[in-house]
């Protein structure tokens, strides 16, 4: 019997490692594709943008440029608490735009290998494809995500009228 897969092939795909960008969020730890990593930024340091004096938590500036700001921490169904030292802004480049996403606080850089990442067990490929998979790295767990996928979703608007109700 030959073997199916030549032993530098083996080797070669060890190397095939990505980096992510790991984070708190919730009591559980996340990560994303490194590559959409703009900067890191710690909350307080980012100017907010003000109208007349009313801050918009939505909104800041980085660099210069105004940004939208996601809290993670209110979307993922947590307390939107009061920043400690430890919360972070996410600066993303999406393929879309640029945008900030707060978190309990980024861990660090880790390296994952395809053989590294298992499928989300029990999800359906629609009910969360922005989920993609489960990372271990020295004995961590990290919920791996598709970040342009998840800041793609838009929540149904409850203000949003439904048309013209059928008479039964």
């Amino acid at each position: 019997m030959h073997p199916t897969t030549t032993p530098g092939a083996v080797m070669m795909a060890d190397t095939l490692r990505a980096p992510y960008l790991s984070f708190r969020l919730g009591g559980l730890e996340y990560s994303l594709h490194y590559g959409n990593v703009q900067e890191l930024r710690p909350l307080k340091e980012l100017d907010r943008f003000s109208s007349q004096g009313e801050v918009l938590q939505s909104v800041a500036v980085s660099r210069g440029v105004i940004i939208p700001i996601v809290d993670m921490r209110a979307a993922f169904g947590g307390a939107q608490d009061a920043p400690d030292p430890s919360t972070d802004v996410i600066i993303l480049q999406l393929s879309a735009c640029v945008m900030g996403m707060v978190v309990d606080g980024v861990t660090d850089i880790v390296s994952l290998a395809p053989a590294d990442i298992t499928p989300v067990a029990g999800l359906g490929a629609a009910e969360a494809d922005y989920l993609l998979g489960v990372g271990v790295v020295d004995g961590r767990r990290l919920i791996l995500v598709d970040i342009d996928r998840l800041m793609a979703i838009r929540l149904p608007n409850p203000d949003a009228h439904p048309g013209p109700m059928q008479a039964a």
